[in-house]
Order: C-alpha cells, then structure tokens, then sequence
C-alpha cells in the first residue's frame, strides 16, 4: 500500500474521529459551569487601567 493511500485511509477515518472529539470538548468546555465568569473577566483586561 502506498504511503498517501495509507496516510488518506487513516485521516478519513481516525482524523474524523479525532476532530469530532477534539469539537465537543472544546463545546463542553466553553459551556461548562463557571465559564461565563472567567469569560467576563477576559473581555475586560483590554479595560483595565493600570
């Protein structure tokens, strides 16, 4: 089997996968309790006067 034959075979099925995985962490992350907090104090460093 040739290398890219390998390499597109792998991507097409575990890199789907993985990308999937890698969406619905970072969604459960963002609406995780406690995020809009640590959300808020971000927006607002850029305010700030030091």
């Amino acid at each position: 089997m040739e290398t890219y034959t390998a390499m597109r075979h792998f991507a097409d099925s575990w890199g789907l996968l993985a990308m999937t995985l890698f969406f619905l962490a970072v969604v459960a992350f963002v609406f995780r309790p406690g995020a809009r907090k640590a959300a808020e104090r971000a927006a607002e460093i850029p305010l700030k006067e030091d």
